[in-house]
């Protein structure tokens, strides 16, 4: 592997908080009226014509492809309250949630969330002065929030990188890899995997596809390994 030079690196960090920011959101909110209106300026931005990180990747491309051919006829209610419904089936239930978003759920047979892999995040999240609105209320293990707490990560990287800071980046490099390593990388892509196999729209796969490419484009960055994904 060929270290990234300086121009790369901040090309490869930027890339990740915008795509990591935008994932973390839509995969962690409900589609509510206000998230509506943030995805109506995503389609007017022509977000999903390109990706800023990860972009020579196969799953990123047929992500992007979902998302196009989602958004070809426009947000009307419709297609709004599909995606309304995809999500709560999804993520939510009631019943059998089809694609579990929280870690902790990959990790013991009763499905159960705010387990080991739940205080390990939070602990994770401390130590970089982060802690959840809903703390106790809801998992810190939510993918969407892996996702943003991977963005942040990202950004404190840049930070470093443009106050010259090396002992500063190589720490917070080593976290990202870390994190990856230990939590995302276990076990997000067989989510992407779940998604894929049950979504009923086009959005929520297009979303899969670009968190699996993601992901798997930042393990290739940081040479780390990482599970492809089971279903």
């Amino acid at each position: 592997m060929i270290e990234p030079n300086l121009d790369e690196w901040q090309q490869i960090l930027t890339g990740e908080i915008l795509l990591y920011n935008f994932l973390g959101r839509a995969i962690y909110k409900y589609p509510d009226d206000k998230e509506r209106s943030w995805l109506q300026s995503c389609i007017d931005d022509e977000v999903f014509s390109e990706v800023p990180f990860s972009s020579d990747n196969n799953d990123t491309q047929i992500g992007l492809k979902y998302l196009q051919r989602w958004q070809a006829d426009g947000l009307t209610d419709t297609v709004f309250e599909q995606i309304q419904s995809d999500y709560t089936r999804l993520f939510i239930g009631p019943g059998k949630v089809l694609a579990p978003p929280w870690e902790s759920v990959y990790f013991n047979e009763e499905r159960m969330t705010f387990q080991k892999q739940t205080l390990d995040v939070r602990h994770w999240y401390r130590r970089f002065g982060i802690e959840i609105e809903k703390l106790h209320q809801e998992p810190d293990d939510h993918i969407g929030l892996e996702l943003l707490f991977m963005a942040q990560l990202a950004s404190l990287c840049l930070d470093a990188l443009n106050e010259h800071d090396t002992i500063r980046f190589e720490e917070v490099e080593a976290a990202q890899g870390d994190f990856l390593n230990y939590h995302l990388g276990i076990w997000a892509l067989s989510w992407c995997k779940l998604v894929q196999k049950h979504a009923e729209t086009d959005f929520y796969p297009g979303l899969a596809y670009l968190t699996y490419g993601g992901l798997t484009a930042l393990a290739d960055v940081l040479n780390v390994n990482i599970t492809k994904g089971t279903v």
